[in-house]
């Protein structure tokens, strides 16, 4: 116990600062852990509390910093980065923006305890053009929030922590073997959660040049349907002749714009989501309700912006 102690308190902050900085830039390494085992050995070691804090604020802040100003300059190309690096839902993107849509900035103070949704809070402070006057403070409070609880619950509880320690140390590479199963334990669920999610997705999509066909001919004009958040057709405009909906809307009897479509109306769902997650979670819904041509749009409104096609905004 004594030189696994020696250890951490030799290269702790370093540990820290590196595990933060990779959890926080959207890899999948939990800081939790190593963060309570280093507020625990500020009672038991020379490694003091506000080194520890010091080293946490810092990975996380140049982690955060970077996806803001990166966000600032290529705007929602981020967003598909982040959720392409994380192994959280792909839905985390439509359910944030209708969090920060509500709440603005301040969701920076909660929003790094959802998995997947504090790097995007983030990323929607740069697209917006949040102020970095504003962004700054918000950021260390919330990560301080954040990062803070573990270390606090290390130091109140490092008799604990301690014994856990001890344990391992006696193990030998038993107990480290241990560590590693855990971790690839976890690494291995939350990959399996994502999978088997995208899983569900599975249907077919209609591309922009399919979707562009059907909209030039009055013919074959599907329902095209529009599932982002309001801010999000604000801010980056909708494909001409879109409707805004909603995924929990889809249901004959409840959104008055499928009342009027027969269950054999072409509709056609996009969203801005990795995966098109919202567009198809909305197509399941629509086929409950009894609908049988639904297609999300491949790529999304990301897709038809770079096929050069026009959008248009609500002035």
């Amino acid at each position: 116990m004594h030189e696994i102690a020696h250890l951490i308190a030799a290269y702790g902050l370093l540990a820290i600062f590196v595990n933060v900085l990779l959890d926080e830039g959207g890899l999948p390494l939990p800081s939790y852990p190593l963060l309570a085992v280093a507020g625990a050995l500020t009672v038991t070691t020379r490694l003091s509390l506000p080194e520890v804090m010091a080293a946490a604020l810092a990975g996380s802040a140049i982690a955060d910093n970077s996806w803001y100003w990166a966000s600032r300059r290529y705007g929602r190309r981020v967003l598909s980065l982040l959720c392409k690096v994380s192994l959280s839902p792909d839905s985390c993107v439509r359910q944030t923006e209708t969090v920060f849509t509500r709440i603005g900035p301040p969701a920076l103070l909660f929003a790094k305890f959802v998995p997947g949704l504090g790097n995007i809070a983030v990323a929607l402070c740069g697209i917006t053009r949040v102020s970095p006057v504003l962004f700054m403070p918000l950021q260390v409070v919330g990560a301080a929030i954040y990062l803070g609880l573990p270390v606090l619950l290390g130091r109140l509880f490092y008799n604990a922590v301690d014994d856990i320690l001890r344990t391992l140390a006696a193990w030998g590479e038993i107990g480290a073997g241990v560590i590693v199963v855990a971790l690839l334990g976890w690494l291995g669920l939350r990959w399996w959660q994502r999978a088997a999610f995208i899983r569900q997705l599975r249907m077919d999509r209609i591309s922009v040049e399919e979707l562009a066909a059907l909209l030039d001919d009055d013919k074959t004009r599907p329902l095209l349907l529009d599932v982002r958040s309001a801010e999000s057709r604000r801010r980056d405009g909708i494909i001409p002749g879109a409707i805004a909906a909603h995924p929990q809307d889809m249901n004959k009897d409840m959104h008055p714009l499928l009342k009027d479509h027969s269950r054999d109306a072409e509709i056609v769902i996009y969203c801005a989501c990795p995966n098109e997650a919202t567009a198809a979670l909305a197509a399941k819904h629509l086929r409950r309700a009894g609908f049988r041509r639904i297609r999300p749009l491949l790529g999304g409104i990301d897709a038809w912006e770079k096929s050069g096609r026009a959008l248009h905004f609500a002035h």
